[in-house]
């Protein structure tokens, strides 16, 4: 439960960064592509080598499995930004949130996870609460299609770590982490390539911030995985970190929580402890 907790804590200095940056940086694709440098850095330390391809039989396994979570990454990035500009912010944030659902159903389907009574309950609550906080603003309406590749795109991404828990080589976790960033960082390229997006010093210090808490939290939830269900887990991950995020707003941001928020984060409260029962 350490480790879930400690993701936790790391995706929600992630948001803080991210919401830092805004006022001293124009952040874009230049911004993530540094923040992917720094994963791949941190991947490589941890590896305890300065192989990106150590000798083994099972590393081919890592190499497809972290490639295949690289494109889902930086496919749910570039889906979020395209449904901002047509769907506005509020469903954009509700489904991109809502793809825990992902992980949550291939768990059970998949891998013969079976949540208890509570813990279905929690999981329903959790969604509930994903909802209603980001609800009750005047919302842009544009292309469904597209808010649910959002969603199945970024739940993807989490699917991947459940299935290199099952199926994927122990000793290489690092490296297939490595391989994630590694290409998630090669399309990002690209991607400012294409765009002709250019960046300064501000965005390479908020891209090498943003990258620690983000290699940390890809990296104890891949951890928390050995010891936490994914039904459990992935569903406490996404509430727990709204929670976080949330009293670090209204404590260093000052920033106000309607009715409706308070009463969502009741909720995720009562979920949370209903799915770690």
């Amino acid at each position: 439960m350490i480790y879930l907790i400690l993701a936790m804590v790391s995706s929600m200095l992630v948001a803080v960064f991210m919401r830092l940056s805004e006022k001293y940086s124009r952040g874009g694709t230049g911004m993530l592509a540094v923040n992917y440098v720094m994963c791949c850095a941190l991947s490589l330390a941890f590896s305890g080598s300065i192989n990106l391809f150590p000798a083994s039989e099972e590393l081919p396994s890592a190499l497809m499995l972290g490639g295949i979570n690289g494109v889902l990454y930086l496919a749910g990035f570039v889906l979020l930004q395209w449904n901002i500009s047509k769907n506005g912010v509020v469903l954009p944030s509700t489904f991109m949130k809502l793809g825990v659902l992902v992980p949550t159903v291939i768990s059970m389907i998949v891998f013969g996870e079976q949540p208890g009574a509570a813990q279905i309950i929690g999981i329903l609550m959790a969604v509930a609460a994903i909802i209603l906080i980001n609800g009750g603003e005047k919302q842009k309406t544009g292309s469904a299609p597209g808010l649910v590749l959002l969603l199945l795109a970024g739940g993807s991404g989490d699917v991947m770590s459940k299935v290199y828990e099952e199926i994927g080589p122990a000793a290489l976790k690092d490296q297939f982490l490595l391989y994630t960033f590694m290409t998630a960082l090669i399309l990002c390229a690209a991607l400012c390539i294409a765009k002709k997006q250019s960046f300064g010093w501000k965005e390479a210090l908020f891209g090498l911030l943003v990258g620690i808490p983000n290699y940390f939290s890809a990296r104890f939830l891949l951890l928390s995985l050995k010891d936490v269900p994914a039904v459990v887990a992935y569903p406490s991950f996404s509430v727990g970190t709204i929670v976080l995020v949330t009293v670090v707003g209204v404590l260093c941001f000052k920033e106000k929580l309607s009715r409706r928020k308070m009463i969502a984060l009741g909720v995720i409260l009562v979920s949370l402890a209903l799915l770690n029962l």
